[in-house]
This record gives C-alpha cells, sequence and structure tokens, in this order.
C-alpha cells in the first residue's frame, strides 16, 4: 500500500470531536501514516497538542495564529503564539493574509503575518501560507524575504503556474494540492501539469473542502488517497510514485 502525508488537517476541530481516535485509525489504515496539524488559534491550541500527544507516531502539530482570528487584543495574541514556541512544532502556520471576509484589518493582517514569518526564520521552521484574495500582497511580502532562506508551503494552492514560479524567486516554496483539485472546472487541474512533481505537497484541509465524489460529507485525512489518484490520472503517472514523490516532499520540508 503506498504511504501519505496529509499535511494539512484541523483533527482537532469540533468536527471530530465525537471520533477524531477513528479518523486517525481510518487513515493510518489508508496509508495516510502523518499528519500535519496546522494551529489557528489560542482556543483550539491545548487541545491540538493534546491530541497530538495522544498519537506521537501520527500527528504533528505546528504553531501559528490565522488571519481571520485576530482579535482587538492581537498583539496579546501573537505574544502567546510566542510563549508556545518552546513546544515540539514542525511549521509556523497556518499564517497569512486573507481578505475575502471583512472586519480584518489588512495592514493589521500583514503585520501579523511578517511577525510570524521571522518567528520561522529565528526557530528555523517552514511556514504554511493561508492565501485568499490576496496573491499580490503576500508576493510583495516575500520579496522582502528574499535570499533570507524562508521556506514553506502556499496551502490549498489553486494559482496560476506564473505565481507559482514567481514563488520560486522568494525562497523554497512547495504547494499544497487537496480536495479541490477533483472539483469539475477546477483551474488547477490544468496547472498542476505545470508544476514539477518535487514541489508539490497533498492535503485535505479536513473537515472542508471533500474532494469529489464525497462533497457534502466531511472531509478527513483517510480521503488522501482520492486527492492523489486524481493528480496521477491528471499527471498520467503511476500512483505509488506520486505517493512516493509527494510523501519525500513532505519529509523534507517539515522534517519528519
Amino acid at each position: 500500500m503506498p504511504k501519505y502525508i496529509d499535511t494539512h488537517s484541523h483533527f482537532y476541530d469540533q468536527a471530530f470531536a465525537q471520533d477524531v481516535a477513528l479518523a486517525v485509525r481510518r487513515a493510518v489504515e489508508c496509508g495516510v501514516t502523518r499528519i500535519i496539524l496546522p494551529d489557528t488559534n489560542e482556543d483550539e491550541r491545548e487541545k491540538m497538542f493534546e491530541l497530538a500527544a495522544l498519537f506521537p507516531e501520527h500527528l504533528y502539530p505546528c504553531l501559528g495564529l490565522h488571519p481571520t482570528e485576530l482579535k482587538p487584543d492581537w498583539r496579546a495574541q501573537l505574544d502567546l503564539v510566542e510563549n508556545f514556541s518552546g513546544h515540539k512544532i514542525h511549521a509556523i502556520g497556518e499564517i497569512g493574509l486573507d481578505f475575502y471576509w471583512e472586519g480584518y484589518d489588512p495592514a493589521v493582517q500583514e503585520e501579523v503575518f511578517r511577525t510570524q514569518l521571522d518567528l520561522a526564520l529565528k526557530l528555523d521552521l517552514p511556514v504554511i501560507v493561508h492565501n485568499r484574495e490576496a496573491t499580490g500582497n503576500i508576493l510583495r511580502i516575500l520579496s522582502d524575504y528574499k535570499g533570507r532562506g524562508l521556506r514553506g508551503v502556499f496551502h490549498a494552492f489553486t494559482g496560476s503556474y506564473e505565481t507559482f514560479a514567481q514563488l520560486q524567486r522568494y525562497g523554497d516554496w512547495y504547494v499544497g494540492i487537496g480536495g479541490v483539485l477533483t472539483f469539475r472546472k477546477a483551474s488547477i487541474a490544468q496547472t498542476v501539469k505545470e508544476i514539477p512533481i518535487d514541489r508539490i505537497l497533498l492535503e485535505t484541509d479536513s473537515p472542508y473542502l471533500t474532494p469529489a465524489p464525497y462533497r457534502g460529507q466531511r472531509n478527513e485525512s483517510a480521503l488522501i488517497p482520492v486527492i492523489a489518484q486524481k493528480l496521477a490520472d491528471i499527471r498520467e503517472m503511476n500512483l505509488e510514485k506520486v505517493a512516493s514523490h509527494t510523501t519525500a516532499n513532505a519529509e523534507k520540508l517539515f522534517g519528519i
């Protein structure tokens, strides 16, 4: 059976409150033996670390403040992120910019993003970047970090090949490919034909973005093989090669 890594799963989400152990077991039985847990806010952070401690061979926690989780006391929220940096973590994320939702000051989002990029460099960790309708701003910010050793993944990447290519000028960047790949008329289905396989990671973003034909159901890491098969079909590659390449990519980026 091919072995996979889900590089983005919110297993600590309330959607898994009743059966998270079963969901982890299902993933492992499907060959998804390692799962990256992105952090989003202080309210769920303890739960995430507790869950990772229960499944240390399978769950790998990260640390970060999501752009749509910012509160008026965002500076205190950032301090809390710093306070947790002594824990065993594998990335700074999920961080970034989100201009889709109203009510979040773009200037504050940028300051919080830059502060966490600096933390990643300080701790020598990769970053998991959330981008929603903010590609130009994120590229502008990342250009300031060119040559400083920044590395990471653009989570839920649906951008163009040109955006991918521009990213490579500013650091060591991968793209996270998930359930959107299976959606009808998804433009990323064309773009992944051009992106080198050694730059692609697999992810679910569970419980969100469930791949077809399971849309309408809760997403979970056990569905990574569905995404992998779609990627194999699109690229006309052997499934085992897709699994081995994307797994090796994740191992290299996250140090697992």
